[in-house]
């Protein structure tokens, strides 16, 4: 039996526009010893038959009755024959060398089980965007994990398997299935694993450079979808404080502004600026040390809110257009 080196678990759900942009770059990683799990998450449009026309043998297509982001990764771990798992959401894509850059850091450093890079933003054409993520790579800590995030999305952390199996556990209602990311959640479910994965279970974070994901930020998004973006983030932060209750209240508040604060940018990116001075004003009132601690990222959010608010939702985007391209 084919045994890779490196398992890459790809959910797939109605993505049509992308998938094949995002097999493409994992066939043309520069390393090889890979196996590609397409789990198909019950969709109904195209994108499967896309997946099928793919003409090689590492890849692997498993379907399921739909189960959401969170179950389909579960799937595709679950059937994962390798040491290391890298997790590509399927309308994102990685720069040709990020599997062989992540081998290379988990193959190096033993005591890391979670490998990360930064990320560009691309808009839904595949256009690059003018900004980043370009997260903390060292030194990073379980309240690094809760308050900044610094995996970024789903696209960018390859594990290794025996640390990710630390925060495994029987899915509730299936007794049978093992279960690493909780199906309960449609949003924040990185998150709630990293957490678990850093504070209960001690595993060891680590980022290396460069901007290895293309993350893709899709227009058209609703200001309600943020509410829900902040709504679920807080049911992680009240799981993570019943598991590991000393970490969220020492660092509780802050993870709580840092959220919403980031919520508020990505408010005045959907041209909904009461909503932005909400959500900016909530995190300030949870904790004003981030204004001190970021300045520079802090002042410029409060400054796009403003602006939001006086040149009306329509003119900030065109202004705003050259850095957040399709995605404004």
């Amino acid at each position: 039996m084919f045994a890779p080196r490196m398992s890459v678990v790809m959910p797939v759900f109605n993505v049509e526009d992308y998938i094949a942009e995002a097999i493409r770059s994992v066939l043309g990683q520069s390393f090889k010893d890979f196996e590609l799990i397409v789990v198909d998450d019950g969709g109904n449009d195209s994108s499967m038959e896309i997946a099928r026309s793919f003409d090689d043998p590492r890849i692997r297509i498993i379907s399921q009755a739909n189960r959401g982001l969170a179950g389909a990764r579960n799937t595709g771990i679950a059937f994962a024959r390798a040491p290391y798992i890298a997790l590509l959401d399927s309308d994102d894509r990685w720069h040709e060398d990020k599997l062989l850059l992540h081998y290379v850091h988990l193959q190096a450093n033993p005591g890391v089980g979670v490998s990360y890079s930064g990320s560009r933003l691309v808009d839904e054409h595949g256009e690059v965007m003018k900004v980043a993520m370009r997260p903390k790579l060292t030194g990073v800590d379980a309240a690094d994990v809760l308050c900044r995030n610094p995996v970024g999305n789903g696209s960018a952390p390859v594990l290794r398997k025996d640390a990710l199996d630390r925060a495994a556990f029987h899915h509730p209602a299936e007794p049978g299935r093992i279960c690493w990311f909780d199906e309960n959640f449609r949003q924040s479910e990185d998150i709630e694993l990293w957490v678990r994965l850093a504070g209960m279970h001690d595993v060891r974070f680590e980022g290396i450079n460069g901007l290895l994901t293309d993350y893709r930020i899709i227009g058209g998004a609703l200001s309600a979808n943020v509410v829900k973006q902040y709504l679920s983030w807080t049911r992680m932060l009240d799981i993570a404080a019943a598991n590991t209750p000393d970490l969220v209240a020492r660092h509780g508040d802050r993870a709580r502004a840092y959220q919403l604060r980031y919520l508020a940018r990505r408010s005045v990116q959907l041209g909904n600026a009461e909503l932005a001075k909400d959500f900016f004003d909530r995190a300030l009132r949870s904790k004003i040390r981030i204004v001190f601690e970021e300045p520079v990222k802090s002042a410029m959010t409060y400054c796009a809110i403003m602006l939001a608010n006086i040149a009306g939702p329509a003119n900030f985007q065109r202004i705003a257009r050259p850095f957040l391209k399709a995605a404004a």
